[in-house]
């Protein structure tokens, strides 16, 4: 499958194919629900989609270093090494390391605003000094750069059937609704790193702080005022995902049931949260594989209709403005 897509992106170097497929590999093993998705995206275009994720994810395991084998000052040389790289990528098309080579080509290929790759390393250096957030504005700057702009890359990819800049907003609230669900998904994981992303003026308005959260992720015992905060933040999170909504329908049509699915998906994990009653500092909410499979199954569904309904259009167009449609032999109707 993933030589048939490198062939359909028309991809043929060979250490561009390896770069490639090293994204792919990354997107696969990281990213399971994204991953699921974007294997509904037409054949062709996948293999941007996995360059972006793939890098997204390189730079993120700098930063976060889970083997805990680096300081803060070695995270942040090998982050600033990934700039470096990352900028004269985009400038040559080169790259010392191979998802460097990949991203630079999906963003040549699809004219990715460089800017928006700039913003997202911003956001990675931010992680390595800044533990917590004191407002929901402060979150959404720092998510702009981590979250918002994969959006706004995905955009030029996915194509749209309204201007860009009309199907911008909810691109980037799109990428921000996952990251918060994330976010509190994994906020026990986050808190063993030494950061809490959820704000902590939402947390304290149901008297909650760092502390209480530590203290029920040591003890494994909960506290109301920890499941009335966590229930706040996914009312939160919905809200981001009703005004991300709207953008899926400014998509081009062959490539909507994948981003429906992602969104199905990720909303999932939500509901996941709440049917384990947002114990979620000591237990992982997973979308079962049997409502996974069936989303991604009704999202197979929804690729079909669009390929009938654009092989129809493409046999009957519509008659041309000014031009009187053709007549139909038999009774009128």
């Amino acid at each position: 499958m993933s030589r048939r897509e490198l062939d359909a992106a028309r991809i043929t170097d060979p250490a561009l194919r390896d770069a490639y497929l090293r994204c792919r590999a990354l997107n696969a093993r990281h990213g399971r629900t994204y991953f699921l998705a974007t294997r509904l995206l037409p054949v062709e275009r996948r293999c941007a989609v996995h360059a972006l994720y793939g890098f997204a994810r390189w730079a993120d395991d700098i930063v976060d270093d889970l083997d805990r084998g680096r300081t803060p000052a070695e995270r942040d040389v090998l982050l600033r090494r990934l700039e470096s790289d990352l900028a004269h990528g985009l400038r040559t098309g080169g790259g010392d390391e191979p998802v460097v080579r990949a991203v630079a080509d999906s963003a040549a290929r699809y004219g990715i605003d460089t800017a928006l790759f700039a913003d997202f390393m911003a956001s990675m250096r931010a992680d390595l000094t800044v533990t917590d957030y004191p407002t929901y504005a402060d979150l959404r700057a720092y998510m702009h750069g981590s979250a918002a702009v994969i959006g706004l890359q995905m955009l030029p990819v996915l194509g749209t059937v309204v201007p860009r800049e009309e199907a911008a907003p909810h691109a980037a609230d799109l990428g921000v609704a996952f990251q918060l669900t994330n976010f509190l998904r994994d906020v026990g994981e986050d808190l063993d790193r030494g950061r809490v992303y959820l704000p902590a003026d939402l947390l304290a308005a149901h008297g909650v702080d760092r502390p209480l959260l530590e203290w029920s992720r040591r003890t494994g015992r909960r506290d109301p005022r920890i499941r009335a905060a966590f229930t706040a933040a996914e009312a939160l999170t919905r809200e981001v995902y009703r005004s991300a909504e709207p953008g899926i329908a400014m998509l081009e049509p062959r490539v909507r049931p994948c981003i429906r699915t992602a969104f199905t998906l990720y909303g999932g994990i939500l509901d996941a949260i709440a049917e384990q009653d947002y114990d979620v500092l000591n237990r992982r909410a997973v979308v079962p594989a049997v409502r996974r499979a069936a989303t991604a199954a009704a999202g197979a569904v929804r690729i079909l209709a669009a390929r009938r309904h654009t092989t129809t259009r493409a046999a009957h167009p519509a008659p041309r403005a000014g031009r009187p449609a053709p007549q139909t032999k038999g009774r009128a109707r």
